[in-house]
């Protein structure tokens, strides 16, 4: 069973905003961050978010900085990603995954959705 599961992908033009999801299936294990990747076809997996689950402190990449911003409910166990202004440049499949740190290297989260994919037209 796949332990993350994403919403929230679609459509949009540049210059408008998504907000995506992501919630634990079910699957029980245990994890102190959650965080956003993403990948175009062709190019490498990139750091978009993290969050630190107990604390809130965030991390984030350059290239959302003061577009994007991640949030969780705890209750929920849920995280989102809010992203505005976005451009054509932000079009990709959107991964969350969960590990032991907001870290921006993939190698910290041990759990991953199978994406959503944004894009964003000129």
């Amino acid at each position: 069973q796949v332990p993350l599961v994403e919403f929230g992908g679609g459509s949009v033009q540049a210059g408008g905003s998504l907000r995506l999801s992501c919630g634990l299936t079910g699957r029980t294990f245990t994890f102190s961050a959650m965080g956003w990747f993403r990948q175009a076809p062709g190019r490498e997996r990139e750091f978009i978010a993290a969050v630190d689950w107990d604390t809130g402190r965030t991390n984030y990449g350059d290239s959302v900085k003061g577009r994007f911003t991640i949030s969780r409910d705890n209750a929920k166990k849920t995280m989102y990603l809010q992203m505005n202004s976005l451009k054509p440049e932000d079009t990709a499949t959107y991964y969350c995954a969960a590990g032991t740190s907001p870290s921006d290297f993939s190698d910290y989260y041990d759990y991953w959705g199978r994406g959503t994919q944004v894009t964003v037209s000129p």
